[in-house]
């Protein structure tokens, strides 16, 4: 019995969200992050380069974005027989890669500039970090339309979010530093921004590591999956299941199933009731079902996954 396998194809969210939009959104990132280079340069606020790079890394995030995307639509082909939906992944661990690049680099300049603090001009620092402040609520704005279906661009929008705080973080440390003079608030205020960075790069690097390693998807339960076959009539033995994600949406896999009676078409009009019901409960829309008859099986399933405290795990 046949069945489609669609191994491409994009969300309503990232339809809603035009290549044009993501594109501009880029640009102005970019822009940005130029001027409050520039403006820390000439004011002397580490914190503004501090929310500069955060943003560069917000414009390329969006850039990679944008590319996984384009080359996420491509078909299949023979290279490529699953689809090129897993560049979305290998362009999310570049990003978390270059993002506590930057955070761990914003940390040790943050502790040289604590030793040798360096004056800092206010009015300079309040009116690049306002500036920011529009650009990122104008960005958060265009990822907020893509970011209903699409984890990549719920993360890029709640990146955006993110930096508007830092912007307003900012905009106080200026305040500060006119009317108290209180220069440490900009270190302070860098500290503050580096430590979000990394944090947010450790946090979300395990799941694209174990996405990119084909770990079963963070959403289903292997064990839950094992019983609902074995509970599936006309089934009476459950082998070799392997379960994975094709790129961020897409869930698949693959299993040996032993048919109640060792007939391969008894087993053919199981198939699609199986695949039926593992799309309903789990999600998995690609399931390559293979007979495995009672002469032929060697009752073998995937280990049981170590303990934490285990020290070859």
């Amino acid at each position: 019995m046949g069945h489609s396998h669609d191994h491409g194809g994009h969300s309503h969210g990232e339809e809603n969200l035009s290549d044009r939009q993501l594109i501009f959104a880029v640009a102005i990132n970019v822009l940005l992050t130029v001027a409050q280079i520039i403006g820390g340069i000439l004011s002397g606020s580490l914190a503004l380069i501090a929310d500069a790079l955060h943003n560069f890394s917000d414009a390329a995030s969006l850039g990679l974005a944008w590319f996984a995307r384009r080359i996420g639509r491509r078909p299949a082909d023979k290279l490529m027989t699953f689809g090129y939906a897993q560049g979305e992944v290998v362009a999310a661990l570049i990003n978390l890669t270059t993002l506590l690049i930057i955070g761990f680099y914003l940390l040790v300049e943050a502790i040289n500039r604590f030793a040798d603090p360096q004056p800092v001009e206010g009015w300079t620092v309040i009116g690049v970090a306002g500036i920011a402040l529009v650009i990122d609520l104008v960005t958060a704005f265009i990822t907020h339309r893509g970011a209903s279906d699409s984890i990549n661009m719920k993360a890029a929008f709640l990146h955006n979010v993110s930096d508007a705080m830092a912007s307003v973080g900012v905009i106080a440390a200026g305040v500060l530093i006119l009317l108290y003079d209180f220069y440490l608030a900009d270190l302070i205020i860098t500290v503050v921004i580096a430590g979000y960075v990394i944090w947010q790069g450790l946090s979300l690097m395990p799941r694209t590591v174990r996405l990119l390693m084909g770990a079963v998807p963070d959403e289903v339960e292997f064990d839950q999956i094992v019983h609902a076959l074995q509970e599936h009539d006309g089934i009476a033995g459950v082998h070799h299941v392997h379960v994975w994600n094709l790129g961020e949406h897409h869930r698949a896999l693959e299993v040996h199933l032993t048919p109640s009676t060792s007939s391969l078409q008894a087993f053919e009009r199981l198939k699609q009731p199986i695949r039926d019901m593992l799309l309903e409960k789990f999600g998995i829309a690609h399931a390559t079902l293979e007979a495995c008859l009672a002469t032929e099986c060697d009752d073998q399933l995937i280990p049981t996954h170590p303990p934490a405290s285990d020290p070859d795990h």
